[in-house]
């Protein structure tokens, strides 16, 4: 079969939870979507709150995928350890609640795989190796699944697409998340991976990431720190459709799908 999965970029703010709720199940209609996985990471500012969870689910998502904001709100903790359908980096301290990965039940009995991974490069140098990480659950937990999607919060392009083509032949599609800003280069690699760079931002349309302008404007001019507030206006929802085929387990086409307020 033909297996469409949406991948939702970064939820931000309570207008990135707005224009999720108002265009998602929209969104999976016109593409006929079989499996959505949403990054919240955002949706309470920095991090997100069991509350901010149930209304991603609610919205229409299948699995939420998490990142270097998952401990900006502690209440979070007990929530990870209790619903599987929300991952965290695989790649935190083994220690930490919750857990990076997950096989979840498809359409026609299809285990799908989902992998929650964190790059290293300008984000905390402490974790394990997302790359090393890979190896490990795919030859392992992971090798019962029949589709696997990566979703690989990072900041520098080049890990991410070093990322996709390590792991092209070897799981269907590779999404980076992370920087809020959709990136035009969605292909499928050469052994059959779909892969995309940045799948965008769920949140503000008018805003520098998903804050103020003029929060952003002050820090380049030198000003004085200050909190970051989420930008007003009108929201928009940034994903990508990734066509696979599961019967050859190749990605067939990398599709931009967004929807504005």
């Amino acid at each position: 079969m033909l297996l469409n999965v949406l991948a939702v970029g970064d939820v931000a703010s309570d207008i990135g939870l707005d224009s999720l709720r108002r265009h998602l199940r929209a969104l999976k209609k016109q593409h006929e979507v079989h499996f959505t996985v949403v990054n919240g990471e955002n949706a309470a500012g920095l991090g997100l709150l069991p509350r901010h969870g149930e209304e991603i689910f609610d919205a229409g998502a299948d699995v939420i995928t998490l990142g270097n904001h998952t401990w900006g709100k502690l209440q979070i903790t007990d929530y990870l350890e209790d619903n599987p359908y929300i991952l965290r980096p695989a790649n935190f301290a083994p220690e930490l609640p919750g857990r990076g990965f997950g096989i979840f039940d498809g359409p026609r009995g299809l285990k799908i795989g989902v992998l929650n991974l964190m790059g290293r490069f300008e984000l905390d140098c402490h974790l394990s190796s997302p790359f090393r990480m890979a190896d490990n659950l795919l030859a392992g937990e992971l090798a019962g699944a029949d589709i696997v999607l990566v979703d690989f919060h990072a900041e520098a392009t080049s890990e991410k697409g070093a990322m996709g083509w390590y792991l092209d032949g070897r799981v269907q599609a590779v999404w980076g998340t992370h920087t809020h800003v959709p990136t035009a280069d969605g292909q499928v690699l050469p052994k059959g991976t779909g892969f995309i760079t940045d799948v965008g931002m769920t949140g503000p349309a008018l805003s520098v990431l998903g804050v103020k302008p003029e929060n952003s404007i002050s820090r380049f001019l030198g000003g004085l720190p200050r909190r970051y507030e989420a930008a007003p206006g009108p929201g928009k929802v940034n994903a990508v459709l990734f066509s696979i085929d599961t019967a050859a387990k190749r990605c067939v086409s990398v599709t931009r799908c967004d929807a504005f307020d």
